[in-house]
């Protein structure tokens, strides 16, 4: 089986002063406005960072729920948080770390099963194996 989804930005103006937006295939976001004072002032809108973030607390979940399937158990309740750093470095920005986090109730789930299967999870998640992926780049300039 192989899926491909997509999500599209637009940006225009210089670093500090342009503005863009962020949609997603399903229209789950549609224009939501980002830009930098939405990154790094703390104002209203959204970021790559949370972006990534909120993917990787889906996926993570998303595969926890898999995992324990197979090991005959169901989870009540999976509330995840993933939360991705972004410091800077003296080549520039980079993304320096993401730690999960994870609330879950799962009957009959003794507390070394679930670690176990948590960390599973964490480790085969797509979003997780993601920064080892090849990343291509097709790139058209309109003049």
């Amino acid at each position: 089986m192989r899926i491909t989804k997509y999500g599209t930005a637009h940006w225009a103006g210089g670093l500090k002063d342009g503005k863009g937006t962020v949609s997603t295939e399903s229209g789950a976001l549609s224009a939501q406005p980002y830009g930098f004072n939405t990154r790094f002032e703390g104002v209203a809108g959204t970021n790559p960072e949370e972006l990534i973030g909120a993917a990787h607390a889906a996926c993570f979940a998303m595969a926890l729920s898999a995992i324990l399937g197979e090991a005959g158990l169901t989870a009540t309740a999976l509330d995840s948080k993933s939360v991705v750093t972004l410091e800077k470095q003296p080549d520039g920005f980079t993304v320096t770390g993401v730690h999960l986090t994870l609330a879950a109730t799962i009957p009959g789930a003794t507390e070394s099963r679930f670690q176990d299967l948590a960390a599973k999870a964490k480790a085969g998640c797509p979003i997780s194996r993601l920064l080892n992926a090849p990343i291509t780049l097709e790139a058209t300039l309109s003049t």
